[in-house]
């Protein structure tokens, strides 16, 4: 739920009995899709904001945090990525990361509605610098669709870039769509979910998660947390999977080499990500 309370934004997460609040220059423009209800918010020191259905999804100011760590983790855990999925990732950030890397042949994107791509490249250009790049395929349709059709073996590498798992991202969290997940990677394969708040969620959506993702076929599932100001708690979280490959391991050497600039992630970033606080390890069982 979220309010606008004269010139600030401020998202109420009920349940855990916890607020976020922005201070807004102005309101930019709001639509109405089949599938949600997306406004864009000019803010007074986190520069553009995009909520949809109320929940904050992104600012300009720390995008890079969650879209850095949802998607070069998953990949330095790969062997080789070649193919990669991304099922969400409308804003693009997430695509820009895993075009990066140069092993990369090809990256294609699912998100159910076009017009948070639309937003992301009139306000967020930055993040859509490489929805051009020849290996880079966006595609608009239902990502659980899509994966129940697709033939097995196809991609390297999935991220699941989804929203909050309610509405049409609900069914991106249950063990019948990780199992669809585990039958289109291929061997040594790697999967990756946003996971929610470690401080709201580790008994609860983190703790499925990892539940869900080994019913459903993977052998290693490993949670990494890092910092997300505009999320519930300011902390968030990514889940990854490994379909014979061990996702608590990674190419160090090659992440500490690595041909191009981040803001946030490193090798040594992962590394520590790698080791949860006490809290979370009894939570989520591991």
């Amino acid at each position: 739920m979220s309010a606008q309370d004269g010139n600030w934004f401020i998202e109420h997460f009920d349940s855990a009995g916890v607020a976020f609040g922005l201070r807004l220059k102005q309101k930019l423009e709001a639509v109405q899709t089949p599938y949600q209800h997306i406004e864009m918010w000019e803010t007074d020191t986190f520069g553009y904001l995009m909520t949809i259905d109320g929940a904050t999804m992104l600012s300009s100011r720390d995008n890079f945090l969650y879209h850095e760590m949802m998607a070069h983790p998953a990949l330095f855990a790969h062997a080789a990525p070649r193919r990669v999925l991304i099922i969400g990732g409308g804003d693009c950030g997430t695509l820009r990361e895993v075009l990066r890397h140069g092993g990369v042949e090809k990256a294609v994107q699912i998100d159910i509605d076009e017009q948070v791509t639309r937003f992301s490249e009139k306000y967020f250009p930055e993040l859509c610098e490489s929805n051009d790049d020849p290996r880079a395929e966006l595609r608009f349709e239902d990502g659980v669709k899509f994966m129940q059709e697709c033939e097995p073996g196809q991609f390297d590498v999935i991220i699941v870039d989804s929203t909050d798992p309610v509405g049409p991202a609900e069914g991106l969290f249950k063990a019948e769509f990780f199992r669809h997940c585990h039958r289109v990677l291929a061997d040594g394969g790697v999967l990756v979910q946003q996971s929610e708040s470690p401080l709201l969620h580790s008994d609860t959506i983190i703790r499925d998660l990892h539940v869900n993702m080994r019913e459903a076929g993977f052998d290693h599932t490993q949670t990494l947390p890092f910092p997300q100001p505009v999320y519930p708690s300011g902390w968030w979280s990514c889940t990854l999977a490994g379909k014979g490959c061990d996702v608590g391991a990674f190419r160090e050497a090659d992440a500490a080499g690595k041909d191009f600039d981040t803001r946030y992630y490193s090798n040594a970033i992962h590394h520590g990500a790698l080791t949860l606080p006490p809290f979370m390890s009894a939570a989520i069982g591991t």
